[in-house]
């Protein structure tokens, strides 16, 4: 636990929710996630949760409430409006005792949220984390996933929120909103019509008079716009134009347009509807091929309702296709490979044998067959190999005896006459020679030879004495002497 406590950051702001299983104190951060948790806060202050129920459990994962409705498609923010996620580097669903808002999507917060039964690595960059459950108040919280739940994930006696307390506010500009406490207004009576009584008035018969002229004409020109010549019978005025407006030019126009048409013939009119829809068909392939590149090809929308995991089978659905549309582009590929491969062998056989003419090339080629079958029989290891070593060995020592034995009867070998090309039998490159079998190995005969020995003078004899040595030179006068004893009249210099 020591390291969860050294990589989240401090928290601003505590929260107590009275629940049904119990208190559950929830710590914010306030700092990390601002607009989650002033909504929260908010929302806590106004009385909003209160008697919501958790609609959503999922056991060992979440625990999902804050919808008014208790369905799991209600709740508001209090901006009106979902906001946009907030993420931070230090804030990760590692562990159980988290608190985090609920979204059908990317920036879709609202006003419900969730609490984390265990380990949701999965939600990690998708959920706004925003705070944690504090002190003992956990186990509380763990006992929302106890009881039945049926298969759409929803509890047979769900727990509910009795009421929301802020013990820390870390925002001090949040005041309740007014439009929440509002009475909603009364709408206004309307007023009666009156009935006119003209008998009361002294000019009553007149009075009646104008209103069933003025009923009449409104009733006439009900939506027209009236004017002072069509409300009374002056000759001065007079409902037609003086002056001719370009509307009334362009009404002239199209009307006389209108009639020429009309004497048209019907061969000149078919060719210009013809003209037209060509054009028309022309400029829909356009706006078609146009919108066909810029609009990438789009999934198709899934209308079932949002749940923790839909982006998890979206993203495999996704990953499923691509490998799919992989796994046929290989298979096209590898079967227009066989194809060009196919082809090729067809180019190579129908081409000419080069061998064919050449003499040289085809004692080569069949040499190598020849060498190649050898080979195959040839085996590499084990015990066959020993064997097969054994029984070249000993074809080899029969050869040697019958060589010898062939030597014996004919007499004395003779000296092997080199073999000329021409002699030699092409047909079969492999055979040899085998009169270098019958030769004998001859040597030197046995002759004594005098070992040298080193401390006797000869005629290679080599001095190594130092001049300068008294010996030496003693000896060396010795020698001098009685080489001049020898000869009368000399006189030693020594």
């Amino acid at each position: 636990m020591s390291n969860i406590y050294i990589q989240e950051p401090p928290t601003h702001g505590k929260v107590l929710l009275e629940t049904t299983a119990g208190d559950i104190d929830i710590e914010l951060w306030s700092r990390e996630a601002p607009k989650a948790c002033r909504n929260f806060i908010q929302l806590c202050m106004e009385g909003y949760y209160n008697g919501t129920i958790f609609h959503r459990v999922v056991k060992g994962f979440i625990a999902q409430g804050g919808d008014p409705t208790g369905t799991g498609k209600g709740g508001s923010s209090i901006w009106g409006k979902p906001f946009k996620d907030e993420f931070h580097s230090r804030l990760r669903f590692m562990r159980r005792g988290l608190v985090a808002m609920a979204n059908a999507g990317r920036d879709d917060n609202g006003s419900q949220f969730f609490f984390t039964l265990g380990p949701t690595p999965e939600l990690q960059s998708k959920h706004t984390l925003f705070g944690k459950v504090a002190g003992n108040t956990i186990y509380n919280m763990l006992k929302l996933e106890s009881g039945d739940i049926d298969e759409d994930e929803k509890p047979a006696y769900p727990y509910k929120i009795i009421k929301a307390k802020i013990l820390m506010n870390p925002f001090d500009d949040i005041v309740p909103r007014e439009s929440i406490h509002q009475a909603p207004k009364s709408k206004k009576k309307e007023k009666e019509a009156g009935t006119k009584n003209y008998k009361l008035l002294s000019f009553g018969e007149e009075a009646e008079e104008e209103e069933e002229e003025i009923s009449e004409v409104n009733k006439k020109f009900s939506g027209k716009s009236k004017s002072s010549h069509d409300l009374t019978n002056d000759p001065k005025l007079s409902s037609q134009v003086a002056v001719e407006t370009s509307r009334h030019k362009k009404r002239r126009h199209t009307s006389g347009s209108s009639s020429s048409e009309e004497r048209e013939s019907p061969e000149a009119e078919a060719e210009r509807k013809a003209r037209v829809s060509s054009v028309q068909e022309k400029l829909k392939s356009k706006t078609e091929s146009k919108k066909s590149k810029q609009d990438p090809p789009k999934l198709e929308e899934d209308d079932t309702p949002y749940y923790l995991g839909k982006d998890q089978e979206i993203a495999k659905k996704k990953k499923l296709e691509e490998l799919k549309k992989e796994y046929k582009e290989l298979k096209t590929s590898m079967k227009k490979a066989e194809e060009s491969k196919k082809i090729v062998e067809k180019e190579e056989e129908s081409k000419p044998d080069p061998a064919a003419d050449n003499n040289l090339i085809q004692e080569f080629l069949e040499n190598q067959k020849k060498y190649k079958i050898k080979t195959a029989k040839a085996k590499t290891k084990g015990t066959d190999r020993e064997e097969m070593t054994m029984a070249l060995l000993k074809k080899f020592q029969q050869k040697l005896e019958h060589v010898k034995e062939v030597q014996e009867t004919s007499g004395p070998s003779k000296p092997a006459e080199p073999i000329e090309p021409e002699t030699k039998d092409n047909d079969d490159p492999t055979e040899e020679d085998d009169t270098w079998l019958t030769k004998s190995l001859d040597y030197e005969g046995d002759e004594l030879i005098v070992a040298k020995d080193a401390n006797l003078k000869t005629a290679d004899w080599y001095a190594l004495d130092d001049p300068r040595n008294p010996v030496v030179q003693r000896r060396r006068n010795e020698a001098k002497r009685a080489a001049n004893k020898g000869q009368p009249g000399r006189r030693d210099l020594i």
